[in-house]
This record gives structure tokens, sequence and C-alpha cells, in this order.
């Protein structure tokens, strides 16, 4: 579907994790209900209320728990005019945190097009947000043939050095954080970004540019808006909000100045270095109090360990330096009750302070600015570029406590300079940071985009496809083939199944000989041909080359650059010229000799190169374009011919099998299975087959009851 002037802009956000409502955000909850919650849905209700724009919906994750909210189990919300919040189930129904989330990443994927299938439409631009959400975009960019914006917010690389350098050990950084997994994510996502939209030009200089996949060229710096309506000054006569008498019970003189500070309960937070330097600093206690709001907490003993050491530290802190009556710290907030935070702090003439070790940009800082409050923040990222244009505070290194405890003096100790402070930021907020101003760019930059990159229009090819209602796709050696009298049995129920199926091979091998080895043992006819490790899609006895497929997997690739690369990499090969393909490299590779697939793949994209590198039976090394795949050219094919992933069967044996064997579609693993297959045993909508090659498919038909005519019935 084109986009035309009638119709208008379909943009969809993907914002995987967290607690997301458009109501009373449960903002500092806990690590993954933070800023970046707040963004998206202030975002997606601007675009929705923008001309031109005739839908938005933001694609989260559905949780059904009885220890947060319904709210997050209801599959749709509005946000106002043409924006809504679309919840997608995938993985556990609680609610956990983010990193947990990856091994179920594709049935996000797959509910997202079931989504797009139902509303009858296909988006124009999907945008994802942090690096999950960059992989699900990513995949929906690649299947539905549209362009992909990518927000990090909050980047591993950058995570990981200030993390390292605040004393946390390597070794922690990765258990709890999967820092690892989170770079090759955000690296996957920013090769299939056709826009990067950053919040700072330090974040766009040299944040994103510590990644290969990273092009300066593909990025757009905008501020965030913020609401004026919620964040203001106090009126001279108004009464104190509510607010004052949350934080006024913790301290002894409630009406000197605050110095408010406002996050997550999040080690890279760093409000233990702030507790140390108010602690270690007479001459700040005696100036002004510090409040401290750092999300709810109610049993410290159940949270996970990283909140559970904030909190911890922290009351500790307080004890130590013997801080009762000076400082407030909320068991719980009510999230309407933030605006009258910053307003009372303001009246008091103090000062908003965020000693994040990194901060990408910083909504908590134009909010406060919003409201007449100065600033004292990090040296680090979004704080830069805010300070920089509302010249309303000072910056501090957040790993010197002295450095802190200085700034905070400073700002808190000259009068004169608070008021000038106070009111430059907030001439400053009104020009630089609305929503108004950040979605005019925003669209912009979006509407040229669309008609650079937008889709081509897919014409229908001769096939039995469009009336299939599911699809049966096997690997062929060792999978399909091996079993003459296995296969005799699988064609014979494909014949006489009542119920219309497509039938396809997903193999490694080039077309030729993947339709000569299927004629000699007899195979039926396929409907669809996977070759080549997902590179190459046919359809019908013609062998129709699907040209669109090859369209997508032309995407910043280059399969000379990729042979000159690797040329004398110890324990690498090249298979035979017949095996070299338009996109397909492929090796023969000895583990114990060659360097990690990792290695060869950091190795290659050094040169600019977007590639993906397949392992297999023990022995082979495909290095493909980073958007193709066997499960990605199934997803892809099903939903070109409108198949609902949950009625696709996949059947494999090796690792080049894995990924079309997870998602939301059925994978029946055979019994006569490679090693590397082993990791996916127990996974959901997984079958490991006792029985070998044609025969392994059988038992996984028979197990999903995937030949019955049922077709209302959830295929499980």
């Amino acid at each position: 579907m084109s986009v035309n002037a009638e119709q208008g802009l379909y943009i969809v956000l993907v914002s995987v994790h967290g607690l997301i409502r458009g109501r009373d955000l449960e903002l500092g909850r806990d690590s993954d209900t933070g800023g970046q919650t707040k963004y998206v849905v202030e975002l997606a209700r601007a675009l929705g209320q923008s001309s031109g724009v005739s839908r938005v919906d933001l694609l989260t994750r559905a949780v059904t728990d009885d220890k947060v909210s319904k709210d997050y189990s209801v599959s749709s919300e509005p946000l106002g005019e043409n924006a809504y919040i679309v919840r997608i189930p995938f993985g556990p129904r609680r609610y956990v945190r983010k990193e947990r989330l990856w091994m179920w990443i594709q049935s996000f994927v797959d509910g997202a097009i079931d989504h797009f299938r139902r509303l009858g439409r296909t988006p124009d631009l999907v945008h994802g947000h942090y690096a999950d959400g960059g992989l699900v975009a990513g995949d929906l960019s690649a299947l539905l043939g549209v362009p992909m914006a990518f927000t990090g917010h909050s980047l591993g690389i950058e995570k990981r050095q200030r993390l390292i350098e605040s004393g946390v050990d390597k070794s922690v950084v990765e258990s709890r954080y999967n820092i690892a997994e989170r770079i090759e994510a955000e690296e996957n996502a920013l090769s299939h970004s056709s826009l990067v939209v950053a919040s700072t030009n330090q974040e766009a200089n040299e944040q994103y540019a510590l990644y290969s996949q990273y092009r300066r060229t593909r990025t757009l710096v905008i501020p965030p808006g913020v609401d004026l309506d919620r964040f203001r000054p106090l009126k001279r006569y108004e009464p104190n909000p509510d607010a004052y008498a949350l934080i006024a019970r913790f301290l002894e003189k409630p009406h000197k100045p605050w110095i408010l500070a406002l996050s997550r309960p999040d080690e890279r937070k760093n409000i233990g270095a702030l507790l140390e330097a108010y602690g270690g600093s007479k001459r700040l206690q005696e100036l002004a109090n510090l409040v401290v709001v750092a999300g709810p907490r109610h049993d410290i003993t159940a949270m996970d360990r990283g909140q559970r050491t904030v909190f911890l530290n922290m009351l500790l802190a307080i004890d130590r330096y013997d801080l009762y009556g000076k400082v407030a710290y909320p068991k719980r907030h009510d999230p309407d009750q933030v605006p009258g935070l910053y307003r009372v702090a303001a009246r008091f003439g103090g000062v908003f302070v965020n000693p994040a070790l990194t901060e990408p940009f910083g909504l908590t800082l134009i909010e406060a600015a919003a409201s007449g409050l100065p600033l004292v923040a990090t040296d680090d990222g979004g704080p830069r570029d805010i300070l920089a244009r509302c010249k309303n505070g000072l910056l501090t290194d957040p790993t010197d406590v002295a450095s802190i405890e200085a700034a905070l003096f400073n700002a808190l100790s000259d009068k004169k300079r608070w008021k000038r402070w106070s009111e430059s930021g907030l001439r400053a907020v009104r020009r630089y940071y609305t929503w108004e101003g950040h979605v005019r760019s925003y669209l912009s930059a979006a509407r040229r985009l669309v008609a650079r990159e937008g889709r081509r229009k897919r014409g229908a090819l001769r096939s039995l496809l469009p009336v299939s209602n599911r699809l049966l796709i096997a690997d062929i050696d060792n999978t399909l083939i091996g079993d003459s009298d296995a296969l005799a049995k699988l064609a014979a129920e494909l014949k006489a199944s009542p119920v219309r199926i497509g039938f396809g091979i997903a193999t490694g091998r080039r077309l030729a000989s993947a339709v000569k080895v299927l004629r000699e043992r007899g195979a039926p006819r396929p409907d669809f041909f996977i070759t080549a490790v997902g590179t190459e899609i046919h359809y019908g006895p013609r062998l129709v080359p699907d040209h669109d497929w090859a369209h997508t997997l032309d995407y910043r690739w280059n399969a000379d650059t990729a042979r000159e690369t690797l040329e004398g990499m110890r324990g690498l090969k090249l298979q035979a010229k017949s095996e070299q393909l338009r996109f397909k490299v492929s090796y023969f590779i000895d583990p114990a000799k060659a360097p990690p697939l990792r290695q060869i793949v950091k190795t290659l994209r050094t040169k600019g190169l977007h590639v993906k590198a397949v392992f297999s039976h023990g022995q082979f090394l495909d290095i493909l374009p980073v958007r193709a795949s066997k499960g990605m050219a199934l997803r892809y094919l099903a939903n070109r011919w409108h198949v609902p992933m949950d009625c696709v069967l996949a059947a494999g044996d090796s690792g080049n099998d894995e990924e079309m064997l997870l998602g939301a579609n059925l994978g029946v693993v055979v019994g006569n299975h490679s090693e590397e297959l082993e990791k996916l045993r127990g996974r959901e909508r997984v079958y490991f087959a006792s029985r070998t090659h044609a025969g392994g498919i059988l038992e996984g038909a028979e197990h999903y009851d995937f030949f019955a005519p049922m077709p209302n019935r959830e295929l499980i």
C-alpha cells in the first residue's frame, strides 16, 4: 500500500520492554521503566495529532501479571487522535526484565505482522527504540520492505565503559546487563536503519560513532519535547502542591533550598556518589536539603540485585552520615506529583541534579528547566547540549565526588545568578524543547525517507500459495530425504490432506542442485524454494524468482569485499566456485583454528560490510547479507502470502535451520539432528521428533495435528 495525500503516513514505533500505558506512567518503578517509555508515549501521541499522519501504533509487550496493573494486558489502548498502544503477547505472560526477553524476540515480530494483517495495512515507516526494539524493527523493515528508523536511547558500548570506569567488574557488567548481546543487537539495528534519530550532537558524534555500522550521514539530531502545560513554575500566590507534604515530613527545615534528584534505582544513575558528596559536606548540608526520588520501593529484599544494591547503599549512606532530617527519600510517589516536585524545589531556590554516569539525553533536565529550576548535571551526552542552550547551570564530573559537591554549592550560593539561570532555562525550553518542533523535524525527515525508499508494489505470481492456508517447509539433506519410505508417506499425506497446504523447501543448496536431488528422490513438487541458506526464493514449476526478496537482500551488501577481507584468515577455506552466489560467500571452516564467529563478523564490519555468519554441520560457514537467512525468508514468504505464522510448520536438522524453527511458527527437529540444535530442546513450539528424516516431519505434523481440518484452532 503506497502513501498518498488522502491516507497519510502510517508510522509504527516499537518499544518492547518496560510498562507502557497512556496515563500514570510508572516512571522509576524499575530500571526498565524510565525516560524511554515516556518518550515513546509522548512521541506517538504528538505524531498522531499531526497533519498528514493517518495512524500511529506504539507496539509493546502485553503483560498479564497479578503483580502489575491489568492495563498492561489490554490489547489496544487509544492515545488520542489517530494514535494507539498495541500490546503483543510473547514470551512469559508475567512481567520480566528486558534482558530475559531476547530469546522470544522473533515471536514479537510474528505478532506484529499478524497485527498488520488484521489491520489490513502495512506501515510506511518502522521506528525501533532501544536495542530490542531495534531488532524487531530491523526484521519488520526487511520483511515488509519499508524503511526503518532507530533510536538507541542508552547505548551498550557507552554504558559498559561508564560502568567499568565506576568500578563495576567486567564480568558483573556482562552477566547483569547482557552487554555483548545488546551491542550486537545495536549493530544489527544500525545496519538496517535508513535513519538514526539522536537527541544530542554528542550522542550522534561520539556514542553512536563507536559502532562499526553507524553512518553520521543517516543521522538526525532532534531534542525531545516537554509538555509545557504540565511542567511550569508556580505562580506567585499559588499554594504548594501536595508533593510538598510528601517531602516535608522527612525534613527539619523543609523550606531550605532543595537539591532534587529524580531517577530510576539504577546503578548507572549514580545516586551513591550524590549521597557521598552531600553527606561529606557540612557547608552543603547547612545550605540545602537533599531530596532523592528514586522510584517506589516495597520490599527491598525482593527487588532485583541492581535495584536492591542502589536502595541499600542509599539507606546505609544516610545512616552513616546521620542525614536524618536533612534528606528526604519517599518510599513511593504518584506520577502526577512529579511536576509539583520541580515547582516546589524552584520556589525554595533549589537546584535539580543529575549525576548519572551516562545520560543519552535527560528528559528530567528539560522538565526541571521548564519549571524554572536550575541544573547541575553530568558532563556526558544530553546535558552538554541542554546546558549549552539553556545556560541554566553547571556540568560536573560524575566520577568525582568533590566535583559534584562543588558544583552544587556554587549553584546554590549565588541568588542573583540562580535567578538568571531560572529565567534563561524557561526561555530556552520554549524555544528549543517543544513537541511541536520535535514532530515537525521528525515528519520532515520521515516523508523524505518514505519518498526515497518507499515500498515497491509486489505483483502476484502464479502459484498455489494464494489459496493455501498452511505452509509446510523442510530442509532437504538429512531432513526431507534419507528415508525413501517415510518420504513417500509424507507425499501421500500432503496429497490427501483436506487442508490446503503449501509445500516448500528451505536449503543451503543452490537451486539447480535442490531441484535435481528432489526429482531423483521422488519428493513432492514444492510450491516454492528457499535456497542458498535463505538468499533466494523461487515459485512454482517454472521456478519464477522473487525479485523483491533479492531487492531486500541487496541492502549494503558486497560479496567481493567480503571475500577480500577474509582472504588468508586462519581456519577458513573457500568452497568451490559453484557454491559462491550473488548473496552467499561460502567456506569450509575448522572451528579449532578459525577465530570465533563473532570476531569474523567484527572483522567484516570494520570494512563497512553489513553481514551475518551462519555455521552449520560443524564444518560449513556462510557469509550472507544482514537480512538473509532461512528464517527471514520463511517469514517474508508467509507474510507475502498471508499465512499466519502459527499455521506454518518448519522442519530441520542443523544450525542453519535454527532461525526458521523459532518464533510463533511450529518447529520440528528430526531425530537425526546435529548437536548444534540441542540448545533448542524445551523451547516452546519446538518439537524434537524421535523418528528420523521425513519420518520425523510426519511425527511432528502428527504432534501438532497439522493435517487436520480445524482452521479455527490454534496449532500448538
